[in-house]
């Protein structure tokens, strides 16, 4: 089933996903220590298990090449590992559309693939990076930016796969009201269900929700509490959870931040148990 019938199939209409044509990608080039046509004999699996050892042990020529050629044949896993490789620019030329465009094949191969299924969290990555190309864009591309397709992406992999970073990401977009009205109801919906598994920016986006009273009803302690506890395990990049977090305890009276800091250490303290 192509990407456009099962999101079709949620009320979705998909169909732009499948606008833009394929990247030709070069495997014909031959990479020193690799054998060309012995890696054509494989199969598309095989071909990905030999370019994810040679990508672990270092040897991204012959990674590239054999991922290529798994990639162009089908294996949704070797699309997925040398998409995130030019998304990245790990071990090669960083090129955001050849990584959409990876990316667009697993969707539109996989999109119904069972929840349940070893693959299915890779598939929903997949969506995921599509949600972000179509937020932002791919300068000097038919790649706009579509805020409206973006939100569709991330609710496509936050309901069907439940993906905990596609749940973070549909919330932020209901609050900030990106690709459609703003919604802070579906905005803490979505955040706490991403928070319930963990998601550090899930939580934070559920805290400022819980302190405002947005969405929910406020409870400010709880709030904080959520909000101190993600910029605990906050990452580089991930300034707006401080901003946040500091707005909060500004805020709050010392009696919340008391309460709120005995929650934050409970739950840290029952973490560590396990």
């Amino acid at each position: 089933m192509r990407i456009s019938d099962a999101l079709r199939g949620m009320a979705l209409g998909c169909a732009f996903i499948l606008a833009f044509p394929a990247v030709a990608l070069d495997t014909k080039t031959a990479v020193a220590g690799l054998d060309t046509k012995s890696l054509q004999k494989e199969s598309p699996a095989e071909a990905f298990k030999h370019g994810f050892d040679a990508y672990r042990q270092g040897d991204m020529g012959s990674a590239v090449q054999a991922l290529q050629f798994a990639a162009e044949n089908g294996n949704p896993l070797a699309q997925w590992k040398l998409g995130r490789m030019y998304q990245s620019g790990d071990g090669i030329g960083e090129d955001d559309l050849k990584a959409f465009q990876l990316f667009q094949k697993i969707a539109n191969g996989y999109a119904d693939q069972n929840p349940s299924d070893p693959s299915a969290p890779f598939v929903a990555s997949a969506f995921v990076a599509l949600g972000g190309y179509y937020r932002d864009g791919i300068p000097n591309s038919a790649v706009k930016s579509d805020p409206g397709t973006a939100r569709q992406m991330y609710a496509y992999a936050a309901s069907y796969f439940a993906d905990a970073d596609a749940q973070f990401r549909l919330a932020q977009m209901y609050y900030r009201g990106e690709g459609g009205e703003r919604d802070p109801r579906q905005a803490a919906r979505w955040s706490k269900v991403s928070a319930d598994k963990g998601n550090v920016q899930g939580e934070a986006l559920l805290g400022h929700l819980m302190f405002e009273g947005e969405g929910v009803q406020r409870q400010p302690v709880l709030g904080l509490a959520y909000l101190t506890v993600a910029l605990h395990h906050a990452v580089p990049g991930q300034e707006w959870i401080r901003e946040m977090q500091e707005h909060a305890f500004a805020l709050a009276t010392e009696q919340e931040r008391r309460s709120a800091l005995v929650l934050v250490k409970d739950r840290e303290s029952k973490a560590g148990t396990h």
